[in-house]
């Protein structure tokens, strides 16, 4: 998913429902397939973190408030797969989102 797309809930996985948004107006979205760790699928500052959210919202993609979790994920380029240091604090996310059902389960 690009800053501008749209994220398709049917293709994308659960990460990818997952949007951590800090108060500093930080916005990251995660895609996982589970092929691989969960990537960079979107990241924002300011506006375009707003209309990250937006979107996801807009297309029913969970969104979660982790500001420490959204600041570290901030650091990775679009479409790098987390690092091993991020992968518990990425499925507490993920198992959380699964818990309150809103996420469709992810393919594969």
């Amino acid at each position: 998913m690009k800053k501008t797309e749209t994220p398709d809930p049917a293709t994308e996985g659960v990460a990818a429902k997952t949007l951590a948004k800090p108060p500093r107006k930080l916005a990251i979205a995660l895609h996982y397939d589970n092929r691989s760790a969960p990537r960079v699928s979107a990241k924002g500052m300011g506006p375009v973190a707003e209309r990250i959210v937006e979107i996801a919202r807009e297309a029913g993609v969970p969104v979660e408030a982790n500001s420490p979790l959204a600041e570290a994920l901030s650091h990775l380029e679009l479409d790098e797969e987390i690092p091993e240091a991020l992968y518990q604090a990425v499925a507490v996310l993920i198992s959380f989102i699964l818990r309150k059902g809103k996420a469709p389960n992810p393919p594969g």
